[in-house]
């Protein structure tokens, strides 16, 4: 277990993305998911009120009641650290301190529970002062409904503006910082936002660990995307993608590995990384993400994934 940035919380190593509970995974399938990571050891949940608001006939907040019926039917809620969110469901936008307060009691009726643990603002609301959004997280705070507060899709301007609004008001910091990174997708994170995770004490819990699935071994360099994923797997292609896979692959084959054991591994030894979220529709699919937990990866091989990707 590791410390959720200066948080009194701890949570594994690896966080279980919820995105595709009541979406391509059913709820027999998830709770055969939550039972094998639970199991495995891990406690961190990660999901969001507009999970899975993008299929026809969805409203949002289908992974919120599968993970809310799960913890129910398991009475395991003291056992496991559950992070949600706020601001992208399109019945509940934006970060206003009214919008904040309705969806926060919408998603602890979800997740059938009386508090969350972690909750996120799940992007930046510009036509709200931070100051409102800051004094909204923090009344949830005082009345026990969540204990810690995320940041995810915020610029750097705005991260700093929350942590400056937070402290001139008296109130916590955010400890969480959710950003968008991975073996082929860095420059964004470590160059604008890593800086400010390690000077404020954030923990970076990265989504997308895998990118899409383009790092799970799924995809083979010089080899044609295929599949319902490829046109979001085709996002991360560029010139160097295929150095960074046949990297990739060559690490893994030295250690007897799977892509994602390394893909995972790699993210957990960048600083401020605490917990990358991978996504699993099956029980099976968990060993390599917990065999990354474990990997060490050499200086050498290190600096080769670096050098490729960077």
């Amino acid at each position: 277990m590791t410390q959720l940035g200066e948080s009194r919380i701890e949570i594994s190593p690896l966080c279980l993305g919820g995105n595709t509970f009541g979406w391509t995974t059913d709820q027999p399938a998830s709770f055969r998911v939550l039972d094998e990571y639970v199991n495995r050891g891990g406690n961190f949940i990660d999901t969001a009120d507009s999970y899975s608001v993008w299929i026809p006939g969805n409203k949002g907040g289908e992974s919120e009641s599968v993970i809310g019926s799960w913890v129910a039917e398991r009475n395991n809620r003291d056992q496991v650290v559950i992070a949600t969110k706020v601001a992208q469901l399109p019945t509940r936008p934006g970060l206003s301190a009214a919008n904040i307060a309705a969806a926060a009691e919408d998603s602890l009726n979800r997740l059938q529970t009386d508090y969350i643990d972690l909750y996120y603002a799940h992007q930046e609301d510009t036509s709200v002062p931070v100051e409102e959004s800051v004094g909204a997280f923090a009344e949830l705070q005082a009345a026990g409904k969540i204990r810690e507060v995320g940041l995810s899709n915020h610029s750097p301007e705005r991260v700093r503006e929350w942590i400056a609004a937070a402290d001139s008001m008296g109130v916590r910091r955010p400890v969480a910082l959710q950003p968008h990174y991975n073996l082929v997708k860095r420059e964004d994170f470590e160059s604008n936002l890593a800086p400010i995770a390690e000077q404020s004490a954030l923990a970076v819990v990265p989504y997308y660990s895998l990118a899409s699935g383009l790092l799970t071994g799924r995809y083979r360099p010089g080899e044609p995307l295929t599949g319902s994923r490829a046109p979001v797997v085709q996002t991360y292609i560029n010139d160097n993608t295929e150095n960074v896979l046949s990297a990739l692959f060559d690490v893994a084959q030295a250690h007897s590995a799977e892509p994602a054991s390394v893909a995972i591994a790699w993210l957990l030894a960048q600083p401020t990384v605490v917990a990358p979220i991978a996504s699993a529709s099956k029980p099976e699919q968990l060993e390599a993400l917990f065999q990354g937990v474990s990997l060490e990866l050499s200086a050498e091989e290190l600096g080769l994934l670096d050098r490729v990707s960077r």
